[in-house]
């Protein structure tokens, strides 16, 4: 009896201890099918040796190796793996020959993988540190070398020799990986780790090759660094080329997140920071965008129901490069707007913010600029982004969110306007007051003038209105209007400059609707929007200044009462700060003849808009 009491015991501590097992990935990729031009060079993989490095993030004393078949056509077989600490991140095949360790699977020193086959070793006694270089050495029996799961960004040299071999001195080299899939450390229950889903900038186009400055290494450092944090280890799931919804190289983000995001070991934190290529080759930039959000709230829903923080990161300004349109723009901003603002995402990261031009914020800073194609980024760019985020993201405590696809409001920043309340030079001349109950408020203003493809000179066919923002941003205006007809269905727009053949066209609506009137970068401050007559017949309902790429609906938002003044109001101590000719140019000085605009400020802060006749 107390030989079997004894017997359960050990069984029931060995249950314990196999429970308290905690696993967590260290160093991870997203595989692929191979490209061609990217499969293993000669002497290829068949009955040869590949040592690969790898930069881990976080330490432990036991490991286990994953590999990968996934992709590959045919069997894939394995006679031996070792691994081993390397002495550089990839510049060099030298190793520490003290530290090497063989790998097993279930017992034995080989493992054969079937088609989209996977294999795990069996863990082992393997001490290494943060941050620390690991060399893998695989030995192949008969494996492909036209059909291979890797991945081919892995901005780390890899060193390939013939035959069954440890000596790598004159081996072949090639930036790529095949078939090693994740490395995992027996880690403390607090230890976790982050999943990043990515394209090429996650994936390092543009970071040093061998020097893992990609931004998801500065970030790991940085946790490492971190008392709090120094127990996160960093799983970069970036796919150069990829997408989220279809194209692209690899397998879509749509397809992938469960095995790359959800499937990996210790996995606490989702970032999502993909889409780009989605946009860059979409026929609508909004449409695209609402599709992607569409994904990434599947992977919030599925991510939150397995206690995972999920955080958005903002797609980086791509103006400059061929991606790029005003149309592909509108998508970026649905996207990132939406990732500042949503309930459903534990956590911002404003990659965006961190990294674009302050003068231009649809493109980015040039000096963050790889090969100069205003896309992907170079180390310092790099380096900003992984220096961007905030730490406390990953030491979160309180509940996922719980929250489901909240209806959010359109934009709680957006300035709107009245027509009938801008500032009209000349009433009843070129602007006609009229009224409709199908109008916000009822009233209306209507362009009575002839049809003219002559910007105007005279103020009765000009609107001036100033307003101010808060931030530099690409900033949208949008007009509610009914243009009936195409021979009614444009005016002169202009912001802070001439109105010179400066006109929007094709505004054609039969009922009231709101059409896009402008769109550009604004600074911070204070700006003039001047809307001038072009044909008659042409009704202006409303006006929304905004960020927010998409139109509004209905009658929109309430009217801010500050944005403008009445024309009538009459405020002796005004004082002009700004004048302006009907053409819109600037005037430092009044000439001596002339009607002109002024823009004044009030004593009380009331800004509005006069004409000012000066005669000879």
């Amino acid at each position: 009896m107390k030989k079997i009491a004894l017997f359960f015991a050990c069984l029931l501590i060995g249950g314990i201890a196999l429970a308290q097992s905690h696993w967590v990935g260290t160093w991870g990729t997203a595989p692929q099918l191979v490209e061609n031009h990217n499969n293993p060079p000669s002497p290829g993989l068949g009955n040869n040796s590949l040592r690969q490095i790898v930069q881990v993030s976080i330490g432990g004393e036991r490991v286990r190796l994953k590999l990968t078949n996934e992709f590959s056509a045919g069997t894939t077989q394995i006679k031996a793996v070792e691994l081993a600490i390397a002495k550089t991140a990839g510049s060099s095949s030298e190793i520490d020959e003290s530290s090497t360790v063989s790998l097993t699977f279930d017992g034995k020193a080989g493992v054969t993988m079937p088609a989209k086959g996977k294999a795990v070793s069996d863990p082992v006694d393997f001490k290494i540190g943060p941050r620390e270089n690991v060399a893998i050495t695989i030995h192949y029996g008969s494996a492909s070398s036209t059909s291979v799961s890797g991945h081919p960004g892995s901005r780390t040299t890899s060193y390939l020799k013939s035959g069954n071999t440890t000596n790598f001195s004159n081996a072949t080299k090639a930036d790529h990986w095949y078939n090693i899939l994740a490395l995992e450390v027996e880690a403390p229950e607090e230890a976790g780790a982050v999943a990043i889903l990515g394209n090429s900038i996650t994936d390092g186009r543009g970071s040093t090759t061998n020097q893992q400055n990609r931004w998801a290494d500065v970030l790991s450092r940085r946790l490492l660094a971190n008392e709090p944090t120094s127990q996160v280890g960093v799983l970069n799931m970036g796919i150069g080329g990829n997408c989220v919804l279809g194209g692209g190289l690899g397998p879509t983000g749509s397809s992938r997140y469960q095995r790359d995001l959800l499937g990996q070991e210790g996995v606490k934190w989702i970032i999502l920071f993909e889409a780009v290529n989605d946009l860059g080759g979409a026929q609508n930039g909004v449409q695209t965008a609402k599709r992607i959000i569409d994904v990434y709230k599947q992977i919030i829903r599925e991510a939150h129901a397995k206690g995972i923080y999920v955080f958005g990161a903002t797609i980086t300004p791509f103006k400059g490069n061929n991606y790029y349109s005003a149309d592909h723009e509108k998508g970026r901003s649905t996207i990132n707007r939406w990732i500042r603002t949503t309930q459903m995402l534990d956590g911002v990261i404003d990659f965006d913010e961190a990294v674009r031009n302050p003068q231009d914020p649809e493109a980015m800073q040039s000096q963050f600029l790889f090969e100069n194609d205003w896309l992907h980024l170079n180390a310092k760019g790099y380096e900003t982004m992984g220096e961007c985020i905030d730490l406390n993201l990953f030491t979160k405590t309180d509940p996922v969110s719980e929250v489901e696809d909240e209806e959010e409001p359109y934009d709680n920043n957006a300035l709107w306007m009245e027509a009938e309340d801008l500032p009209t030079t000349v009433s009843g001349t070129a602007f006609q007051l009229e009224e409709d109950q199908a109008a916000s408020k009822g009233k209306y203003l209507e362009t009575v003038a002839p049809t003219s493809t002559v910007t105007p000179t005279d103020s009765a066919y000009i609107l001036a209105v100033p307003f101010t923002v808060s931030a530099a941003d690409t900033y949208y205006i949008y007009a509610r209007v009914l243009c009936p007809t195409w021979d009614d269905d444009s005016y002169f727009v202009s912001v802070d400059g001439a109105l010179t053949n400066s006109f929007v066209n094709g505004l054609q609506t039969p009922s009231w609707e709101w059409k896009e009137l402008y769109h550009g970068n604004l600074m911070a401050g204070m700006h003039t929007l001047y809307i001038g007559g072009r044909e008659d017949g042409a009704c202006l309902d409303k006006l929304c200044i905004t960020t927010n790429p998409e139109p509004p609906s209905g009658m929109g938002g309430t009217a801010t009462p500050s944005s403008i003044a009445p024309q009538s109001v009459h405020i002796p101590s005004a004082a002009p700060f700004e004048t302006y000719s009907l053409s819109g140019v600037r005037l430092t000085t009044l000439p001596t003849a002339g009607i002109f605009i002024e823009v004044c400020r009030a004593d009380d802060g009331t800004i509005f808009s006069r004409k000012v006749v000066v005669k000879p």
